[in-house]
């Protein structure tokens, strides 16, 4: 690493000590059980006793010649017999054993045939022997005792460690763990605005001598599952630095101050590891509006907060340590958290596009075997708005679906299914009756032949009656190329098209079902967005009559209302009348196509799921022409 110092290698801190109660009680049991066995073995409990015999009855035995070996411990006797059978006797106290043998009559030659051991007892064993029974319950109670107080003591340091953070420390050192924008496909212009801080990283000295000063402060805004985290650790992955990562959530506790304690505690430790990076993900748990009139002025959030506000610009600022966060909600942070001289660099992670798409379906498949027919171009056709995490479960669910068949590659077909089960959800085994399955057909037929026939709709690629997730069936429309804005004739076709299934039922059922139910939704709120913010109402003006969620408090936004009940009363006629006709718009295309329809919704009854290619040739044989990419290009705006 030229001109910078090297950086210093961090170990993670340490794990917490397990000190539950389960685990003390099962050990208490254990050292227990032990103690008994010792003192049983002690004192003699556990080899079971040889007979005891009186010592005229070993008198009588030796001079019988039936005893091979005596051997005498203090006043105690183990004798052992000719057939290996082992007794126990006692001798007078204070008196020679041949000598208490002869008062019984045994003479000197019985006896000389006898094997005399004496054994003389150690000091300790007679301690031993004496005072175990008064020492294992003692010992005992001390042992319980003990594991009481490792307990206790293991409780008062949790408390005593409230106020340290526990980051996830990513070692610059460990390879496998190492990230780098070389696996990080798309986002170009992130990682662009990125190599500025790699470079102030690797080389400080040179932004320094001319006087620059990096930013202290990075926010990654973007959707969810854009690669905001990956892009911080491919940050910290190419600098070759240590990269401290926590939640925002991590802060925020029970008790107050808790959360500020570890905010001071985590800049320390980064610091000490300079220069280091430090990351907080989902920074809209603890960064929010403060003044919202919540919590009261001891809040543990705004707390927090304060406590992040001093740590990146206050008394002792710290050129070392850059500070990156991630959030998809930036309209709720506080002002003072975006000033400059904190999070003065705002990185804006897009959904990818077709070609970003492809880079991501490539590094994904790096250790996946693909069959022949597979081709990624045409996935990443099929799946604008996904995003990186959308794609890389996309190829998850293609190996599951493969291997679920027990086969060693993955094929096309394979991750056509997975592109549907991550967006609609995996298919269900309800079984549809002959009506129901007719409904849904004539349904879905309405939506794809009025999306074929109106002119700024998206061409349709599948249709299918085959239960998803929460939806009965679905049509898979899908524009050409992808696109950053719509106009006011698409939306009014895509309301069109959302009516289809709902005129469908009506035309040829004469009754409606609970089927189209989300389509009104969608319909109804693309409507009112079109009257109240998008200004494509001629009625209603140029002007905008609902903000972009109004204040943050309680988690959400409260929409202030700044226009009267009259204009209300406009607006909600207004989507009446879009809506209407939009309605007439779909019933004029099903009746004037009702032959067209009915082939459609036929075919699907036969075979449940129609590809594009077959659902245009259906479309040609009943004078309809699909359409084409130069028919899109050529369209108008407005």
């Amino acid at each position: 690493m030229p001109d910078s110092k090297k950086p210093k290698k961090v170990s993670p801190p340490p794990a917490p000590r397990r000190n539950g109660f389960l685990f003390n009680l099962a050990a208490s049991i254990l050292v227990l059980a032990l103690l008994a066995t010792a003192y049983a073995y002690v004192t003699g409990s556990v080899k079971p006793q040889p007979p005891t015999i009186p010592i005229s009855q070993l008198a009588t035995d030796i001079g019988a010649g039936t005893v091979s070996s005596i051997t005498v411990n203090g006043d105690d006797l183990d004798v052992i017999y000719t057939d290996k059978s082992e007794k126990l006797s006692k001798k007078e106290p204070g008196t020679a054993l041949s000598q208490t043998l002869a008062n019984y009559g045994v003479s000197k030659d019985a006896l000389s045939k006898v094997m005399l051991t004496i054994k003389s007892e150690s000091t300790w064993e007679l301690w031993l022997t004496g005072l175990a029974p008064f020492l294992a319950p003692i010992l005992l109670i001390v042992v319980f005792v003990w594991y009481l107080s490792r307990q206790m003591r293991g409780a008062g340091m949790q408390v005593f460690s409230f106020g340290q953070s526990r980051p996830r420390v990513t070692d610059p050192n460990d390879q496998s763990q190492r990230v780098t924008f070389k696996d990080v496909a798309g986002a170009r212009e992130a990682k662009e605005e990125l190599i500025e801080v790699v470079d102030f990283l690797r080389n400080p000295k040179k932004f320094l001598d001319i006087g620059a000063r990096i930013p202290k402060g990075i926010l990654l805004m973007g959707a969810p599952g854009t690669g905001k985290t990956l892009l911080a650790r491919a940050v910290a992955g190419e600098a070759g630095v240590p990269f401290f990562s926590i939640s925002g959530s991590e802060f925020v506790e029970m008790f107050v101050g808790v959360g500020a304690s570890r905010v001071r505690d985590l800049f320390l430790t980064a610091k000490k590891a300079a220069p280091s990076i430090i990351f907080v993900d989902e920074i809209d748990a603890v960064g929010r509006v403060r003044g919202t009139g919540v919590g009261g002025g001891n809040d543990e959030r705004e707390q927090t907060l304060n406590q992040i506000l001093v740590e990146m610009d206050g008394f002792e600022p710290n050129e070392k340590v850059i500070v990156m966060a991630a959030t998809n909600r930036p309209d709720v942070l506080d002002p003072a958290l975006l000033r400059t001289g904190r999070f003065d660099r705002r990185v804006v992670i897009d959904l990818p596009d077709r070609r970003d798409r492809l880079d991501i379906l490539n590094i994904h498949s790096r250790k996946k075997p693909f069959a022949e027919d597979v081709n990624l171009t045409v996935v990443a056709e099929r799946t604008p708005g996904f995003s990186g995490a959308d794609l890389s479960s996309l190829m998850n669910e293609a190996a599951i679906l493969a291997a679920r068949e027990n086969r060693k590659t993955i094929a096309q077909y394979d991750l056509i299914r997975s592109i549907e089960k991550v967006m609609l959800g995996p298919e269900r085994s309800h079984v549809l009756n002959k009506k129901e399955k007719e409904i849904t057909a004539y349904h879905e037929a309405g939506h794809a032949l009025v999306a074929s026939v109106l002119p700024y709709a998206d061409p349709v690629h599948k249709i299918s009656i085959i239960s998803r997730g929460r939806t009965g069936g679905y049509t898979l429309k899908l524009p050409f190329e992808d696109k950053r804005m719509q106009s006011k004739r698409e939306f009014l076709d895509d309301i069109a098209m959302s009516l289809g299934g709902y005129v469908a039922e009506k035309t040829v059922f004469g009754d409606i079902t609970t089927g189209p139910s989300n389509d009104l939704q969608i319909l109804t709120a693309l409507a009112r967005d079109m009257v109240t913010r998008y200004g494509m109402s001629e009625k209603m003006g140029t002007i905008a009559l609902a903000g972009d969620g109004g204040r943050a408090l309680f988690g959400g936004g409260i929409e202030g209302k700044e226009h009267s009940e009259k204009i209300s009363a406009e607006i909600d006629t207004e989507v009446r009348r879009i809506i209407d006709e939009a309605y007439k718009k779909a019933e004029h295309i099903i009746t004037h196509h009702r032959a067209a329809l009915n082939a459609i919704a036929k075919r699907l009854v036969e075979v449940e799921t129609l590809e594009r290619e077959e659902f245009e040739k259906i479309l040609i044989i009943h004078g309809i022409t699909p359409k084409k990419k130069e028919d899109i290009e050529h369209q108008p705006l407005v």
